[in-house]
């Protein structure tokens, strides 16, 4: 769509050979800041750089995420703080400023990324599901806050995406994708892009996943204890 592009993320490797692709592909402006998002002043940091390259904060994307299946007595106390200082923290106050930002202009959008798993209160993704559950919440009510104002907050809550997030192997990755339990991550982004400049204030990626939402509100007690001993004790040691 011929934006500017300002990327950020903790792998200086990967972001810049990002950068450099997009860069030659699209013929846009790119530029990098490599930090870590969980810093004390991360997200400040992030803003000041951003404002400091010129030009206007038309869209904000907080898509940085962490993923771990484990019970949440196993995680190490600073594996449980990255997720509250990443999903919760940044989130939150990149949001704030960018919210404030763009309200000078009464234009803009913002685009958080949740989960699927926002709604799946199952053993082993205490963290995860809390804090994706937190950004989903916190993006609707921001949305009806910035409505007025002319920002846009939109919520994306995807089913599973063939990313390395979850780290399933490249054999089972392509069987999930052939069944259509997974998405291509251009797949989703099309769909949330378009989602996004609509203003709408939540994407949800495919009826299935819709479906799910339900299904997964009736699960009893018992089902989730399934998930616990057949995935969590035989395979998770404690």
């Amino acid at each position: 769509m011929g934006y500017s592009l300002a990327l950020v993320s903790n792998q200086a490797k990967q972001l810049a050979t990002c950068a450099h692709e997009l860069k030659e592909t699209y013929g846009v402006r790119t530029a990098t800041l490599c930090c870590d998002l969980c810093a004390p002043k991360g997200p400040e940091g992030v803003m000041e750089w951003l404002l400091g390259l010129g030009g206007k904060l038309d869209i904000l994307v907080n898509d940085a995420g962490i993923f771990a299946f484990d019970y949440l007595t196993n995680m190490p106390p600073e594996r449980v703080q990255a997720f509250i200082d990443l999903h919760v923290k940044a989130v939150t106050h990149l949001s704030r400023l960018a919210a404030i930002y763009m309200s000078q202009y009464a234009e803009g959008h913002i685009l958080n990324m949740s989960s699927m798993s926002c709604w799946t209160p199952v053993p082993g993704l205490a963290m995860y599901a809390a804090t994706k559950a937190y950004i989903r919440v916190f993006s609707r009510c921001l949305a009806y806050e910035m409505r007025d104002q002319g920002v846009t907050v939109t919520v994306a809550v995807p089913g599973g995406i063939a990313t390395d997030l979850f780290g399933l192997p490249p054999k089972l990755k392509r069987l999930a994708l052939r069944l259509g339990a997974i998405q291509t991550p251009e797949a989703f982004a099309k769909g949330v892009v378009k989602a996004m400049l609509k203003g709408k204030m939540q994407y949800i990626n495919g009826f299935a996943n819709r479906i799910g939402i339900v299904l997964v509100g009736l699960t009893p007690t018992w089902g989730r204890m399934l998930v616990k001993r057949k995935m969590l004790d035989k395979n998770i040691r404690r």
